[in-house]
């Protein structure tokens, strides 16, 4: 073979995963010299020697666990005489186009030196290396290099200098690296907190990416007082243990579950409960399943090392005032959480971005996400085509917003709902810093339709062209644009809530969709929503409204006795005083969930429908349950039924009946139009029983089918919907959601 230089650009997850040392490893053993640095775009390296092109064959077959490849640039170039060997060097100090990777548990290696007392690292809380560690909760700027971190103020001690700069090390260039003699530490030992978890305490602790709360998970007097000062009466908690063999001892572990728990980016799962129950029912109160994550960092580790407890298990939840975002500053969690917490523990390594912990369930044997964050953020979602530069903005509740570049689309971690300043606070500071993150330079932004969402009067005020989008258009969007999909598409949406061409209630929504546009062809039958918004905290109002609906008003003050104002609203129904209608999905759940006895008011989002799914044993499906007049979907006639039956039959005939309606529903309109792909998307997906029916129905009739796989199907998959209509429709010409009719 002739000697040859090749320079190579790559792009993709590159830095701060060990990518450089992988090269210069490969290199060594090729016998090539050259170079390889970081750079705005990812990495450039130049390769030369007789073995450049076996070089370019292995690279991609044994890549550090983090790194992935995502484009390759190569050119030859003229090579350079007595080069003498392959060297790491500096970064270029450039605009930066490239991406970094989530925060991840810590790896096998550390683990092993975390728990063996000959190592440097031996207990030490902090240890990470190229391979695992704290990322984008610790990263300031790109190119990601030690001084834009928060590793920044910790000098590195000798025996630290050495294995970042031993190439052979899997410390190599490993940015965040620290140990006991040089790098942060704990204002308390280990045993401190063991100790007081052990006697029933509430444990504050600086997590990953923002303050956590602790406490024993089979203390029953503890989980009481955690949920009173937290004013959290209801609203189920996470658990997490030292290992799957424990989860396995709560909870139903198969392998998706065993495979997501173990992963590194250590989401919650949700499971489905062991029975008899072996932890309180007040963790998950009358629900089926329990939310179960793995320790995420060395800390974590630590303490189920130190606790010592068999089949030990912790009350892990996010240390906050209700409502409110994630605290991340220690002087504001010495305050904040004085109240809550009967101990404190930081440590001096800031988190510079907050990031909670991302939960998913398990639906067609899948992950689905309920809330994408650590773990996963900032990871790219490759779009279909390149669009300009969008800022989407999301939604109300369960606020993402998306930045794209390009081909690709970045969407936040979950921002949470804009009902106060604190929260819109965290909004602002998030695109700021992905902003500067990416080097975004907006062109356009795009918002939800509904005008008098905190983000439609944010979008206005970057100056740039703005583009409204509807909420139910958006989720199926999204949809759309994470699978790559091109082609025309039937979509249903069905969630809570979505502002509708005359400022009605959407929520049941059948739609074509062609590129950026829409066609609402059909929907649910409208219900009256009895109080407005208060109709979806106090789930009785909705079993009013079927009741009403059925002609059977005078049952509404019996029915609801116990409600004080049943009475009044039966009459106000009867009277039909300025009254909205909606057609959502979600408030139909509720009436179901009220009517069957099983959840009258909700203490949090999405209890009622929650608590009937956990009932059904078996969906039934009642013949007449439902009715389709004029593309208009209705549920009346089962409703009729409910009231006659308890309520595990209840929620079974409901579940049951509601799948088969809607598989009917959609075929109809499937052959009607000649489509064959299905979007699915919104909140009601979460629900699994539904989901996996209407799936199994729609694909065993040889529909294809698509659910939302990178995002959630409820509103924290808006933004990228959104953000994709508003930059694909101004390559198209079709910018904002385009609609035939309605």
């Amino acid at each position: 073979m002739s000697m040859q230089r090749l320079k190579i650009g790559i792009r993709g997850r590159v830095q701060g995963v060990g990518f450089r040392p992988h090269v210069f490893m490969l290199a060594k053993t090729l016998n090539l010299t050259g170079f390889v640095r970081n750079c705005g775009e990812g990495v450039i390296l130049e390769i030369q020697g007789k073995n450049a092109h076996a070089f370019l064959d292995a690279l991609p077959g044994n890549l550090p666990p983090l790194a992935r490849i995502d484009a390759c640039d190569i050119t030859e170039s003229a090579c350079i005489a007595d080069e003498a060997c392959f060297t790491i060097l500096e970064s270029l100090q450039e605009h930066a186009n490239t991406i970094i990777a989530p925060d991840t548990a810590p790896c096998d290696a550390c683990l092993q030196e975390l728990f063996n007392p000959q190592s440097r690292y031996f207990q030490y809380p902090f240890l990470n290396c190229t391979h695992c560690g704290p990322r984008l909760t610790i990263t300031e700027g790109l190119p990601y290099d030690r001084a834009r971190t928060a590793m920044h103020c910790f000098p590195l001690c000798g025996a630290c200098l050495a294995e970042y700069h031993d190439p052979e090390n899997r410390r190599y260039h490993a940015q965040p690296i620290a140990c006991e003699a040089c790098g942060p530490a704990l204002e308390r030992d280990i045993e401190t907190i063991a100790s007081a978890l052990k006697k029933g305490k509430i444990v504050a602790l600086k997590g990953p990416g923002g303050y956590q709360l602790l406490c024993d998970a089979r203390n029953t007097s503890a989980l009481s007082t955690l949920r009173a000062r937290k004013q959290r009466e209801q609203k189920p908690f996470a658990v997490m243990v030292q290992n799957v063999e424990v989860a396995a001892c709560f909870t139903e572990v198969d392998a998706t579950a065993k495979e997501l728990l173990e992963s590194r980016a250590r989401p919650i799962v949700l499971l489905k409960k062991r029975l008899p129950e072996r932890l309180s029912d007040a963790i998950a109160p009358n629900l089926s399943h329990l939310g179960i994550m793995l320790p995420a960092t060395p800390l974590h580790h630590l303490l189920f090392k130190v606790m010592n407890i068999s089949h030990a298990a912790l009350v892990v939840t996010s240390a906050n005032i209700s409502g409110n975002p994630l605290i991340i500053d220690d002087e504001i969690a010495k305050t904040a959480l004085s109240a809550i917490a009967d101990i404190i523990i930081s440590h001096n390594r800031d988190i510079l971005t907050r990031v909670d912990d991302s939960v998913v369930t398990i639906i067609n044997n899948a992950p689905v996400f309920i809330r994408r964050a650590r773990g996963f953020v900032p990871e790219r979602i490759e779009l279909p085509m390149r669009i300009p530069s969008t800022l989407a903005l999301g939604g109300h509740l369960k606020n993402t917003f998306c930045i794209t570049r390009d081909d690709e689309a970045f969407v936040s971690q979950h921002i949470g709902s804009l009902t106060n300043r604190e929260t819109i606070a965290f909004l602002h500071e998030s695109i700021d810093y992905w902003r500067r993150f990416l080097n975004a330079d907006i062109e356009r932004v795009a918002c939800d339709w509904h005008p008098d969402f905190y983000t439609s009067r944010l979008a206005e005020s970057f100056n740039l062209p703005v583009t409204p989008v509807q909420h139910h258009h958006a989720h199926l969007a999204s949809v759309a644009a994470e699978h790559g999909l091109k082609e025309p598409a039937l979509g249903l949406a069905l969630d809570g809530y979505g502002y509708g061409f005359e400022g009605d209630a959407w929520g049941g929504e059948l739609f074509i969709l062609e590129e950026t546009r829409f066609e609402r062809i059909g929907h649910f039958e409208p219900l009256p929503l009895p109080g407005g918004e208060r109709a979806a905290r106090e789930p009785w109002r909705m079993g009013a409204a079927v009741l009403h609906q059925l002609d059977m008003n005078a049952r509404i003050a019996t029915k609801f006795a116990h409600m004080p104002q049943a009475a009044l609203l039966a009459g106000h129904l009867k009277q039909a005083t300025k009254i909205p209608n909606t057609s959502s999905c979600g408030r139909l759940f509720d009436a179901a969930s009220a009517l069957t006895g099983v959840c009258l008011m909700s203490q949090y989002e999405g209890q009622a429908a929650m608590q009937l799914e956990s009932l059904v044993a078996m969906p039934i499906v009642h013949p007449n349950g439902w009715r389709i007049t004029n593309n208009r979907f209705s549920m009346l006639a089962v409703f009729k039924e409910l009231l006659s039956l308890c309520p595990v039959e209840g929620a079974s005939l409901f579940h049951g009946t509601l799948i088969a309606g809607l598989s009917e529903w959609l075929l109809t309109n499937a052959h009607k139009y000649r489509l064959s792909t299905i979007l699915l998307s919104g909140g009601c997906f979460l629900n699994k029983v539904l989901t996996e029916g209407l799936y199994s129905r729609l694909t065993q009739s040889g529909l294809q089918v698509y659910l939302p796989e990178r995002l959630p199907p409820n509103d924290g998959g808006l933004s990228l919907g959104q953000a994709f209509i508003a930059g694909a429709g101004d390559v198209s010409g079709h910018a904002g959601s385009n609609h035939k009719n309605s």
